[in-house]
């Protein structure tokens, strides 16, 4: 069968084929060069969207809900208030299917990637009124401005790796041989919270009228003032007093308050008995009073001790003058609502931190676990030179075999030789509550011939480096 004439002269044209070929590669380069700003012919759904910052937007950026593509970004400019303050406006086209969007719905800015890519994220609200066509979301629905990753690295410049550095080393070799002392602390840790708790509940507590408690000490203050010069007398013969108390306040004046019950219940059954010593003993005053005459003698002393004492006495107005001021600033202290505020949420942290401490106090109480660490991280960058510091390590080489540690496996390491067992035990007992009373992390034996996963058969003891003799 011959082929028609217009047939054959179709594919035989190779001018028409050329022509063909280069018109389906425009086609093409065009299609892909506005792939960006999304196929020409299909319809979309525009709106304005305004944020507080762009972050690095661009156009052709994606827009996403729910982590699915359903738009792109295809203009940004900026807007100027008139304080001259600024923010952008993204003109975005999104997929017919998205409209209507509802007015409640939040918009952020999130990295796609750690190299500077970024989307519109769009949250759906759940209005039933939504934005038409061309309308724009206002700057109220934008999400506060993500923390990026190059604003995170930026803090850690020179000196704020020296100073962690410097901080680091220093808890190494302050806590290094005090860790009974550490143990100690955080061992009462927990019985203080419990006592805190109920004394914060109280004064965050409407009914103790803590915001009352200062200001009646300022008015306290202020009654006392006319008076300060005898209270500073009161005062001065009272330090003279228990000066002298001091002195034998142990274990003279102890042993006095401990014995009286016992010696009043003796006197009460030998007072009577002792009525002829009582009598004597009148007679032995009587006799004693021409030695009490020469006491004037001893007063110019006294009178000059006093003396002394009067400038001290002249200056305790004024010093109360001047604490009409602090209780003054006490009060407007004691009636900040922040105040209250802070004791309640004072009371909410105890309440919240006392668990946790329970649980992670036999760590270092039993164990010493972070004393070892500070002392260990300390020694980890001491080796270096002029340009910097370097970790010390050793390389331990795995053993071989089927499922060996040094390559993939399908299951654990199991023989058949007898170093090549996997041993792994990623929740040490530290002693917490519910586990064994043993400091199992760093002193587990290892087993030849026998895979262990999790925690070790037998108890390890409680005795780490580091404890003192008879700790844990």
């Amino acid at each position: 069968m011959r082929p028609r004439r217009g047939q054959a002269s179709l594919i035989a044209s190779p001018v028409l084929i050329g022509a063909l070929t280069v018109l389906v590669t425009i086609v093409a380069v065009f299609l892909a060069y506005n792939a960006n700003q999304g196929l020409p012919f299909v319809p979309t759904y525009d709106l304005n969207v305004s944020l507080p910052d762009a972050a690095n937007l661009v156009a052709g950026n994606d827009v996403r809900e729910g982590g699915f593509r359903i738009g792109v970004i295809d203009k940004i400019k900026p807007i100027k208030r008139g304080d001259g303050s600024t923010f952008a406006e993204v003109h975005v086209k999104l997929q017919k299917s998205v409209e209507p969007l509802p007015i409640d719905s939040t918009v952020i800015v999130r990295s796609r990637s750690a190299l500077g890519l970024k989307y519109l994220e769009i949250e759906p609200g759940t209005a039933s009124g939504g934005y038409q066509a061309g309308s724009t979301v206002p700057l109220a629905q934008a999400q506060p401005h993500p923390v990026e990753i190059d604003e995170v690295l930026n803090t850690f410049d020179l000196r704020t790796r020296a100073g962690i550095k410097g901080s680091i080393t220093g808890f190494g070799s302050g806590l290094t041989g005090r860790g009974s002392d550490l143990n100690l602390v955080i061992q009462e840790l927990p019985p203080l919270f419990d006592n805190l708790q109920p004394v914060a509940q109280n004064l965050s507590s409407a009914q103790t009228r803590l915001s009352r408690f200062f200001p009646s000490l300022e008015r306290a203050a202020r009654l006392i003032e006319p008076v300060a010069g005898d209270q500073a007398a009161l005062f001065q013969n009272l330090d003279t007093t228990f000066t002298a108390l001091a002195n034998v306040a142990r274990p003279s004046i102890q042993d006095t308050i401990s014995e009286t019950p016992p010696t009043l219940e003796a006197g009460i059954v030998n007072f009577p008995q002792q009525r002829p010593f009582l009598e004597n003993t009148t007679a032995l005053a009587r006799e004693l009073k021409p030695g009490v005459k020469v006491l004037p003698t001893t007063l110019p002393d006294l009178a000059d001790a006093l003396h002394f004492g009067i400038p001290s006495l002249k200056n305790a107005p004024a010093f109360n003058k001047r604490l009409e001021g602090v209780f003054t600033a006490v009060q407007r202290f004691s009636l900040d609502p922040n105040v209250t505020r802070g004791v309640s949420r004072l009371d909410d942290l105890v309440t919240s931190l006392n668990p946790t401490l329970k649980f992670v106090a036999p760590t270092q109480t039993v164990c010493n676990y972070a004393t070892l660490f500070f002392r260990n991280v300390a020694s980890l960058l001491s080796e270096g030179d002029s340009h910097g510091t370097w970790q010390r390590f050793i390389i331990i080489p795995t053993p071989q075999g089927p499922n060996s540690e040094s390559g993939p496996s399908s299951a654990p390491a199991n023989g058949p030789t007898v170093e090549n067992h996997l041993h792994a035990n990623v929740y040490p007992n530290t002693a917490a509550p519910g586990q064994t009373r043993e400091c199992e992390a760093g002193n587990e034996n290892f087993l030849l011939g026998k895979t262990i996963v999790g925690n070790v058969p037998g108890n390890q003891g409680t005795k780490t480096d580091g404890q003192v003799k008879g700790q844990g």
